[in-house]
């Protein structure tokens, strides 16, 4: 299992540091609990930002950067220790053992924040929080806003930092993907004769527990038939009906890095030729705009590129008509093709980090980024001008992809994909 060492965290805070102005205080905070109903609540996760600077997983802190000409301190508030309450909730870390292991100057506990917080921003102009923020902590300090005369946002700052991942966060996404896979295999050999969406997911999710990914990096969609079409599908409901196709997109999240990944799949143990067809132009595409990664690529090439491809396809099977270029002038392939061909990933399975720089200028791929590669056609069931054969099919193949110095590798190429491959693992 990887390990992000204390000092990488110290090294993202301290180029943080760097970016702020002199005479400035940032602010971030943990993530609250969030409740679930009355009194109960969802396991706890912690904010991703917040996370990436301290690797501390408990709720109620706070990290504090103070920069003063040619310094900079860091200060960490946590909760006290409490064992009427830890016996409720769980051991804490505390102050004495949080001095100890973060590479922290100061430590406090979070019960004197207030206090502390205004003696330690004497003399500070300018002011970095997350504006936007929905915490509830974030009224800890709007008492105090009126002593600065910048307010900037500090959480645009380290998403752009979180753009390039370190070594360290690279093995920690492959071993994310690495039980992704299992669970994707363990979906291909089930047996889904009379079964429904929801025993197809509980297989793929109880993979995801018994290889320690204590959690999904988002809802699994497990979509037959045409509730494929649907995107963003995840009732996860309906019966698995012979003869028709499984889209899975499925991923666990481990050690707070995420993997994202899908598959389609037959119901029964061979794809239909339609089904083929169609699938093998998604793949196809896939594998083509896959190739076209290495630095200083642009994301929109890459989409413009899987639009071409996939109306091109199209085209052959008589689902789009007319002339190419007018076709893809008049953007009909989004009537089947209406997402993009990817998104940045890393602690978030949609990671926030920039795709423009501060001139509104496309950032180029670049090594070390993490992105998906995920085209697909949707045609509803409904779709009269489509030839009937084809309605009613919604795939998608998606995997996750690691810019190099020169190329890219496809961190999650071990899982299955080709009609070949799928079939001889179906059940």
């Amino acid at each position: 299992m990887q390990v992000t060492q204390e000092s990488e965290y110290k090294k993202r805070r301290d180029t943080l540091a760097n970016k702020l102005f002199n005479n400035s205080v940032g602010v971030v905070f943990s993530a609250p609990h969030t409740a679930r109903s009355h009194d109960t609540h969802h396991p706890y996760r912690q904010d991703s930002n917040f996370y990436y600077l301290t690797g501390f997983k408990e709720d109620n802190a706070c990290l504090l950067f103070l920069k003063t000409k040619g310094e900079v301190k860091t200060v960490l508030f946590v909760q006290k220790k409490d064992e009427l309450l830890e016996l409720w909730t769980g051991e804490r870390l505390g102050k004495k053992e949080a001095k100890k292991r973060f590479l922290i100057d100061k430590v406090y506990l979070i019960d004197d924040f207030e206090k502390r917080f205004k003696e330690l921003i004497k003399g500070k102009k300018n002011l970095y929080f997350d504006i936007n923020s929905k915490n509830i902590d974030v009224k800890k300090i709007l008492k105090f806003i009126k002593y600065f005369k910048i307010k900037e946002d500090i959480t645009k700052l380290i998403q752009k930092m979180r753009l390039i991942k370190s070594p360290s966060e690279i093995e920690l996404i492959k071993e994310s993907i690495a039980i992704t896979a299992k669970a994707h295999l363990r979906a291909m050999r089930f047996e889904k004769k009379d079964k429904y969406e929801y025993e197809l997911q509980a297989e793929i999710e109880h993979e995801f527990r018994r290889n320690a990914a204590y959690s999904d990096a988002y809802t699994s969609i497990v979509a037959c038939g045409n509730s494929a079409n649907t995107l963003h599908y995840i009732q996860n409901d309906k019966p698995l009906v012979d003869g028709e196709l499984i889209l899975i997109d499925a991923g666990c999240e481990h050690n707070y890095y995420a993997s994202d990944i899908t598959r389609t799949i037959p119901v029964s143990a061979k794809f239909t030729q339609p089904q083929k067809e169609l699938y093998n132009i998604v793949l196809d595409t896939q594998l083509k705009i896959i190739g076209m990664i290495k630095p200083n690529v642009k994301r929109t090439k890459l989409q413009e590129e899987a639009e071409k491809l996939l109306t091109k396809g199209m085209i052959e099977l008589g689902i789009l008509k007319g002339e190419y270029k007018k076709l893809i002038k008049e953007k009909k392939h989004k009537k089947y093709y209406p997402h993009g061909i990817g998104h940045w990933m890393g602690i978030d399975v949609h990671d926030p980090a920039p795709y423009r720089d501060a001139k509104n200028r496309e950032i180029p791929l670049q090594e070390g980024m993490v992105l998906t590669i995920e085209p697909g056609i949707y045609i509803d069931k409904e779709d009269k001008s489509v030839p009937k054969r084809y309605r009613g099919i919604g795939i998608r193949i998606e995997d996750d992809i690691l810019v190099t110095k020169e190329g890219c590798e496809n961190l999650s190429s071990s899982i299955a994909k080709t009609v070949e491959e799928i079939e001889a693992l179906a059940k």
